[in-house]
This record gives C-alpha cells, sequence and structure tokens, in this order.
C-alpha cells in the first residue's frame, strides 16, 4: 500500500485515484487477506443459515470486515439475532438498530426463514461481489490510519450515490462529520431539531447536488482545505483556507461557508441524532 501519511489530502487523493487498482491488487495478494479470501470462496458456498455463518469464526470475521463491522465483531449474539429478525417487523431487533452498517449486512446477506434459508450463497457472483467488498473495505480503512481526512473522503464517495434524505445522513456518524466539515455547519444548526437541521442543510446543499459528480467534487475541495487547514498541512498557516476562499469566489450563486471555525471542524463532533 502507499502511505499518503503528512500529505495535502488534494495531492494524496490525486495519487490514490491514479494507483488505486494496483493498491487493491496489493491487498489482494497480501498473505493475510489472500487467505481470507481463500477460505471465503471455498467455505461460503456451504452456508445455508444464520448458525452455518457464525459457527465458522474465518467466515463470521470475512463477513464483518466486509461492512466495516470489525468493532461489531466481540457482538456475536446481536448480529445473530438481526441477521434472524424481520425487517418488515417494526418491532423486531433489525428494525429498532439504527447502525446503517448492520442494515446493509442484514440486506445484502437476506437470510430467509428466520435465518434459515439463503440463495445468495451458491452464487459465485455473489461471492465474488463480496470480496469485492471486502478489498474495497481494507482499502478505504488502511488509508484512514495512515491519512484521515483521505480515508473519510474515500468513505464519502462510496456512500454519496445513496443518500436519498438528509436523515440517511443524519443516522451515519462519518458521513455526517463529513458533511458538517465541508459546508462549515455552525453548532446553532447542530442543536436544531432534526428536521428543521434537515431544512437547513437541504437550502445548504439540495439532495440532488449527491447525484452531480462536479458538486461531490466541490464538497469534496471543500471538506480538503478545511481538514488541511485545521490540521496545519499543507504548506504556511491558513494556506487551505485562502485556497477555499479563492475556490468560493469563484463560484458565485453557489453554497458558501459561512463559518470557519478551525475549533469547531478539528473536533470530533458528538452525534446528535439518534
Amino acid at each position: 500500500m502507499i502511505s499518503t501519511t503528512g500529505m495535502p489530502t488534494t495531492s494524496a487523493l490525486k495519487l490514490i485515484d491514479r494507483t488505486e487498482d494496483r493498491q487493491i491488487e496489493q491487498i489482494r495478494k497480501s498473505p493475510e487477506h489472500a487467505r481470507a479470501i481463500s477460505i471465503f470462496r471455498e467455505r461460503m458456498r456451504d452456508v445455508e443459515t444464520v448458525d452455518d455463518l457464525m459457527k465458522d469464526r474465518d467466515l463470521y470475521v470475512f463477513v464483518m470486515r466486509a461492512f466495516d463491522l470489525e468493532d461489531q465483531i466481540f457482538g456475536k449474539g446481536l448480529i445473530k439475532k438481526a441477521l434472524e429478525s424481520d425487517i418488515n417487523d417494526k418491532t423486531s431487533l433489525i428494525s429498532r438498530l439504527t447502525d446503517p452498517r448492520i442494515k446493509e449486512l442484514y440486506k445484502t446477506l437476506d437470510f430467509r426463514e428466520g435465518g434459515k434459508l439463503n440463495f445468495n450463497t451458491l452464487s459465485s457472483r455473489w461471492r465474488e461481489e463480496m470480496v469485492d467488498r471486502y478489498l474495497e473495505r481494507q482499502f478505504i480503512n488502511s488509508h484512514k490510519e495512515s491519512n484521515a481526512p483521505v480515508g473519510e473522503i474515500l468513505e464519502f464517495r462510496k456512500k454519496a450515490p445513496g443518500i436519498n434524505s438528509w436523515y440517511d445522513v443524519f443516522k451515519d456518524k462519518p458521513l455526517y462529520a463529513f458533511m458538517r466539515t465541508a459546508l462549515g455547519v455552525p453548532e446553532s444548526v447542530v442543536k436544531l431539531d432534526i428536521d428543521k437541521a434537515a431544512d437547513w442543510f437541504e437550502r445548504k446543499f439540495p439532495l440532488e447536488g449527491f447525484k452531480d459528480p462536479k458538486q461531490l467534487a466541490k464538497l469534496e475541495r471543500q471538506y480538503s482545505a478545511l481538514s488541511d487547514t485545521a490540521n496545519g498541512v499543507g504548506g504556511a498557516p491558513g494556506s487551505g483556507a485562502l485556497q477555499l476562499l479563492s475556490m468560493m469566489r469563484s463560484s458565485p450563486g453557489q453554497a458558501r461557508i459561512v463559518t470557519i471555525d478551525v475549533a469547531l471542524i478539528s473536533s470530533v463532533p458528538r452525534f446528535p441524532y439518534r
């Protein structure tokens, strides 16, 4: 893997964009991940029930890592009950859980009949899609470890196409933190009622912007400039802010940052929506 530690965010992203395929291939061939992928391909085809998955620790860990749930691997009982529950029942465990990662896991694995049946595991195409998901997740997480702002932008790129409402953003902590920073959200907005906050964000950045590559690229540039300024990266103090202000002047009529609060954006915001 190519390290981007200490690099300005924009420069690091350019390097990553040029070398992403090569880096993912390096992950695929590394002994640890090559072994995990081989085991998954060999054994997952025999998984028919949630119990089958839970009994094989190698498979269970692989699947959890593919959905960025490594921090929840210890909660095996909770995951088992969630996968066995009925998402159409509003009182079920999976319906009550707020973690979007677990719901994505549930929908992608798609166990039927209370966790007693699964057709996906019989499909070689589905298994290869899971391998690709696993590799992408290791790629993103490795960059989060070496350069946090870069990792957060890679995370944003993955999630942006699936954003259909501002509530999708609010329930996802990393995504919400990204948008707060990129849009320069003042503390007064954070304290608003959730519906009023959604209205504020919609005025600041209309939802259709998540389908517009130019608007997404602009968000990335704003996030990069503010993150680098807060972290003192990229040259003289304030250079990131000057870059951001220049960019904003060149885009009249677009959403503008009304507050640049380095103390605010350099801290991890407390997530107010649960």
